[in-house]
């Protein structure tokens, strides 16, 4: 195998178009070398040296396909990388990893029967302002974290029409945005003992969960995980509060904004957030001073960088199997806790 890894695209909507399109395009030893799509003509406009197949058992059986990147409706995740790796190829799948838990263990179990890597699309490690949360944790600055919340709201009050917004297996916002707060609040604080979560539908129309509300229950820490639609004018991301104080940070990494205006990864400036932190310690005397804090740059391509890196080197892959699983696993509970409106252990 080259150093330069060739990659299939499968789907063009939203998530293949705005993320992974661009990140492939701009990874060095990724070549965006196929996309599986049934409208050419859109993926052309942005595209023109691109392969366009319309069948994504086309784009398996190419020999000079190395890695495939699921980037279609939440449902076909499973079918398609078991699919992709029965053929020999490494595969990275789009959050959710699956739609069940034993759908994502059917998926490892593939990949290692066919001796193949595959690993789920967290990009959301990347957050500028997650790496500055993460960077306080580890050096403790926040002394040990009694609370912490995680927000993603947002202000669509409208219901779409769309796969993510319908009633079908995978939709809605637990599906959507939950698997990125899970995830990161496993990278910082592990398993929890217990989930205890609420579900709902609370926009006229809505045929999917479009708010959630999860705690995580540790011996001593509560984090809470919160996602809504009908979220004006809040603006939290996050709020950490430890032992010796504060940290608090409102707006969402720009990434992702800019990628939606055709911003491409590397630009100038690109990962750096422009409304900084608020850190709130206690001084010597006992009184509380707010300092600005600057966040992290942030870069989506680290998870593709080591994604090659993990094919071609052997290095650890960005996100393991065992960490898909987990998060599946939380997810899961998640939505059972919400319908037995109960905490469910997590042991």
């Amino acid at each position: 195998m080259s150093s330069s890894l060739n990659v299939a695209l499968l789907g063009y909507g939203f998530v293949g178009k705005v993320f992974h399109a661009p990140l492939l395009s701009r990874t060095p030893g990724l070549v965006l070398h196929t996309v599986v799509s049934r409208d050419a003509g859109k993926v052309h406009a942005d595209l023109p040296q691109v392969r366009v197949v319309a069948d994504a058992g086309e784009a398996f059986a190419d020999p000079a396909i190395d890695l495939v990147v699921v980037a279609t409706p939440n449902e076909t995740h499973a079918p398609l990388a078991i699919a992709a790796l029965a053929q020999g190829k490494h595969v990275v799948v789009d959050k959710p990893f699956t739609v069940t838990l034993d759908e994502a263990e059917r998926v490892i179990a593939q990949a290692r029967a066919r001796r193949r890597l595959v690993s789920v699309f967290q990009n959301r490690r990347w957050d500028a302002d997650f790496l500055t949360v993460r960077q306080l944790l580890g050096d403790g600055t926040l002394g040990d974290v009694a609370e912490f919340h995680s927000h993603f709201d947002r202000y669509r009050p409208q219901v779409a029409q769309r796969w993510r917004e319908s009633d079908v297996p995978g939709a809605g916002l637990w599906y959507d945005l939950g698997p990125h707060l899970v995830d990161q609040a496993l990278q910082l604080f592990g398993t929890p003992l217990a989930v205890q979560a609420d579900l709902a539908r609370q926009r006229a129309g809505a045929r999917a969960t479009d708010y959630f509300h999860v705690q995580l229950r540790y011996p001593r820490t509560r984090v809470h995980l919160h996602a809504g639609s009908l979220v004006a004018g809040n603006g939290l991301r996050f709020a950490v509060h430890g032992e010796r104080g504060s940290y608090l940070k409102h707006g969402l990494d720009a990434q992702e904004d800019r990628l939606r205006a055709g911003g491409m990864p590397g630009d100038a400036g690109w990962g750096s957030d422009p409304r900084p932190g608020e850190l709130i310690l206690a001084g010597q005397d006992g009184a509380l001073i707010t300092q600005a804090v600057d966040s992290l740059s942030g870069d989506y391509r680290h998870y593709y960088s080591a994604m090659r890196a993990a094919i071609v080197d052997g290095a650890p892959p960005p996100v393991t199997p065992e960490e898909a699983i987990a998060v599946m696993r939380l997810i899961e509970l998640g939505s059972r806790s919400a319908g037995e409106h109960r905490e469910i252990p997590c042991a």
